[in-house]
């Protein structure tokens, strides 16, 4: 089969492999369509930042060289031993989380803080190929009523999702500062949810606009209106937003949510950032809360349901659909080159295939691995 195959940073092989066999507890997966990630992007343009490469990942028990692709989905094509729930033909979104399932935060339902989380797709093989095969308690069988291209995003909206309730109380004001996949998700799903006024902010007009599609009642676009943060208080009466979402993953995205949020509001932070400053003086006169979020638990349900029965539309942010032999340069290249017309890219693995091959475990998989 094909796969996306990271070798090093600059360094993605479109490459044949053998198609893995299904382990204990795993299911073999044909993919339907493959999301690229921010993360994917960082890992082909300087990485390893997630990618092991020194060490077996302890989920996982990969490293490098590895096939990339966590927000995938597809149709179950073969069982691993002892899996039950699930049958050969079932449509699944995967939840790419791996978790171990005994350390104390997992034992306390928090997977997505587990002492060996990871991401298929970063930390083990993922769905840049034909067939990924999985742990089986990341499958989740969607209805006839949920496409598989809406499955395929599912893995960034449970992103955003996961943020929004970490903000806790449904906020009646809130601002989204970047509007990458995240950030444009969070502001569909906020619109959902209730929030009364959503304030985004960008510097890229065709993104601003896609907000406002997706919901958004206020479009700040950084890059003309000068402080983006005294802008919302201007729009706000002088008041600021109940919570503020940092979806850019940078310290001027920060500055700009602390001074767009009102005083007792919250700050969530979604972005990748690395160190940042910020003025701790300011922050504890206004009472502000600084929260985290990461990844997310327990939030496909709740996406199936909402896709399925109140016909929520996640596909808006979905800008073109590639195949797997263009994944650099239609893919990774179109994106790190700038704003542009991208937003979401899916991959299709199963573009042009020929003929569906017979599963074989690889000579360096072994049950241990599972």
């Amino acid at each position: 089969m094909k796969a996306a195959v990271w070798y090093g940073a600059r360094d993605v092989r479109i490459a044949e492999v053998g198609v893995p066999a299904p382990l204990r507890g795993e299911v073999l997966v044909e993919v339907a369509y493959c999301g690229i990630c921010g993360s994917d992007l960082h890992e082909y343009a300087d990485g390893p930042h997630a990618i092991p490469v020194a060490a077996p990942h302890p989920a996982s028990g990969a490293t490098a060289p590895l096939v990339l692709g966590h927000e995938f989905c597809g149709t179950v094509a073969a069982l691993g031993p002892s899996v039950t729930g699930l049958a050969i033909g079932d449509r699944v979104a995967v939840e790419p989380n791996y978790r171990c399932g005994v350390c104390p935060r997992c034992r306390a339902g928090e997977y997505n803080i587990c002492r060996h989380f990871g991401f298929a797709g970063l930390m083990g093989n993922g769905g840049m190929a034909e067939y990924a095969a999985i742990p089986a308690y990341m499958a989740h069988r969607l209805p006839e009523t949920v496409s598989l291209e809406q499955a395929a995003l599912f893995e960034p909206a449970s992103v955003a999702l996961h943020a929004l309730r970490r903000a806790g109380t449904t906020p009646e004001t809130m601002a989204v500062v970047g509007l990458g996949p995240i950030g444009l998700l969070t502001v569909l799903l906020a619109r959902q949810r209730g929030v009364r006024r959503i304030l985004a902010v960008d510097v890229s007009p065709a993104r601003l606009e896609l907000a406002a599609g997706l919901g958004a009642t206020d479009l700040i676009d950084a890059g003309r209106e000068g402080d983006a943060g005294e802008r919302i208080h201007e729009l706000t009466g002088g008041e600021g937003v109940d919570a503020a979402f940092e979806v850019a993953g940078s310290e001027i995205a920060l500055r700009t949510c602390l001074a767009a949020t009102r005083r007792g509001g919250r700050i969530v932070l979604v972005g990748l950032a690395q160190e940042v400053s910020l003025d701790a003086f300011a922050l504890v006169n206004n009472e502000q809360s600084i929260i985290a979020s990461v990844g997310y638990r327990d939030t496909y349900p709740e996406l199936i349901r909402l896709v399925a029965e109140q016909h929520l539309d996640l596909t808006p942010v979905v800008t073109s659909t590639i195949v797997l032999d263009d994944l650099v340069s239609h893919g990774f290249e179109a994106l790190l080159g700038g704003p542009g017309n991208q937003v979401k890219i899916l991959v299709d693995p199963a573009a042009h295939r020929t003929g569906a091959p017979v599963p074989h475990p690889p000579a360096d998989r072994t049950e241990e691995q599972r």
